[in-house]
This record gives C-alpha cells, structure tokens and sequence, in this order.
C-alpha cells in the first residue's frame, strides 16, 4: 500500500501532467484554426484542375495519352504512398493510417501483386517495417520543416513521377488522412498515379479549342496534377494531426482530472485512518497509566 507521502506525490506528478496536457491542447486548438482553414482553401482548387483535366481527358486517347494518364499498360507493381504525422500524441490517427495501409497491402498480395512502401512522416515507419519490412522503399522526411508546403509537395511528386517514369512501379496510391471535424479525420486511398481520368467531363455541349494540343497540355497539367494532390494531402494531415491532438489532450486532461480526485480521496481516507489510529493508541495508553 502507498504511503500519504507516496500518495502525495503521485497527485503532484498527476497535475503536473494535467497542466502539460492542457497546454498542449491550447497549442493544438490554435494550430488547427490556421491548418483547417488551408486544407479547405485547397480543396476547390483541386476540384476544379479535376473539372478541367476532365474536359482534356476525354479528348486525348490511344497513343497520343501521356504515359501519367495511360499508364505502363500493367498493374502488377504497386507503390503505396503512406501520409503519416511526424509527432505524436495525436490519438489514434497514425494507427489508423497503418491500418489501412495494411489493409490495402495485403488486398494487393492477396491478388499476386507487388507492394512496395513509400514513406512520408516518421510515425508510419516503425509499424509498417513490423509488417512489411522488406517491403519499406523510399520515404521523404518532413520532421526537417515547420510546416510541410507546396515545395516540399514539389519534391515528393519530382521523385514519384521520376520513379514512375524510370519503371519502378506501375501504379501509385496515395493514403491520408481527409479532416472531417476535430473528432473524425478518416483515413483515405486514392489513385495517384497513373492519374485516374476524371469522369465528371463539361457536358454543356460548349465547343472548345485548345492552343496548343490536349496532349502538350496535359504533358504539363498532369505532374501538376500529382503535387497538388501530395499537397493537398500535407494540408489535410497537418488539420488532422491538430484536431486530433487537440481531442487527445482533452481526453487526457479530463482523466487527469478524474484521477486526481481519485486520488485525494484514497489520501483523505488514508490520512483519516491515520489521526484515527494515533486517536486510538493515544488513549490506550491513557487508560494502562
């Protein structure tokens, strides 16, 4: 049984972490305003460089395609692209992450396909390399900058489409996390590359002429295409690691709480039975004198 003086110091040690946690979720909630606003500031761009590679898409086929729109003509060698956190403390999110990477791993092996992992942020790596460890390809660390942008969006796609184009994969996943609210950020798995053809083509029967061809254009559109998608999915991760943290620091600091009331109650009680016991020898003596 812990002594009052052990007791004591546990509900010191107790809100000395309340107070940390309760900290951290300041910082979160303050982070989250500025990361949510940007994640949806970027989702209409994206939408609409989908509209208009929907209209260039539909005119451009067979051999003239770009090899990131018609692909390697297989799917046998896949590369999952894993968007994980580079900090923790942020509840659930990175498991949830691995967990569908996993998931989406093995549906491929399960069907004779080759996996391999490409890495960005550190949280995924350790779980994954359990699993899949000689599966675990490149990576890109974004541990080094505050806040990952579009440059560093810039260098990841350079380094997939070069990958792409040199034959070391077929098709490319992407896997992150989409932010819903401070309680919900849902894991999500998209095609990256080859890019997917929109399906949701202008069908308003306006004529349109390109200058020049669909296909220079979309030589230049679709790598474009691939770093705002990696961008995006910076964006989204960055909301979804402070609404997350924000959720978990709060849970923590609510069950600090409950257990330092815990605790100062097991003290009292500890501490009455104590003057009580002393009360009672006290008085023993008395009467034997």
């Amino acid at each position: 049984m812990p002594s009052l003086k052990e007791l004591k110091g546990r509900i010191g040690s107790v809100k000395s972490t309340q107070k940390i946690t309760k900290a951290k979720q300041m910082v979160a909630a303050a982070k989250l305003r500025r990361a949510q606003a940007a994640a949806e500031a970027g989702r209409p761009y994206a939408e609409r460089l989908g509209a208009v590679m929907a209209s260039l898409a539909g005119k451009v086929s067979g051999d003239s395609a770009p090899k990131l729109l018609a692909g390697t003509g297989s799917d046998q060698r896949h590369l999952l692209v894993v968007v994980n956190t580079d900090k923790g403390l942020c509840g659930g999110l990175n498991s949830n992450l691995v967990k569908a990477a996993r998931v989406k791993a093995n549906e491929l092996i399960a069907a004779g396909k080759t996996v391999e992992f490409y890495l960005i942020g550190k949280k995924g790596r350790a779980p994954l390399k359990r699993d899949f460890a000689s599966q675990i390809g490149g990576g890109f660390d974004t541990s080094t900058v505050k806040t990952p942008g579009f440059e560093e969006a810039d260098s990841i796609a350079a380094e997939l489409v070069t990958m792409f184009e040199g034959g070391k994969f077929d098709i490319a996943h992407l896997i992150f996390p989409t932010f819903k609210s401070a309680l919900a950020q849902d894991p999500t798995v998209n095609q990256l590359i080859p890019v997917p053809a929109p399906s949701a083509a202008d069908d308003s029967g306006a004529v349109v002429e390109y200058e020049p061809g669909e296909e220079e254009i979309l030589e230049e559109l679709l790598p474009r295409y691939v770093k705002t998608q990696i961008f995006g999915a910076l964006l989204e991760r960055e909301a979804s690691e402070h609404g997350a943290s924000m959720t978990a620091m709060d849970n923590a600091t609510r069950n600090a709480g409950d257990l330092i009331k815990d605790l100062n109650v097991e003290y009292n009680r500890r501490r009455q039975a104590a003057i009580t016991t002393e009360l009672i020898e006290i008085i023993a003596g008395a009467e034997a004198l």
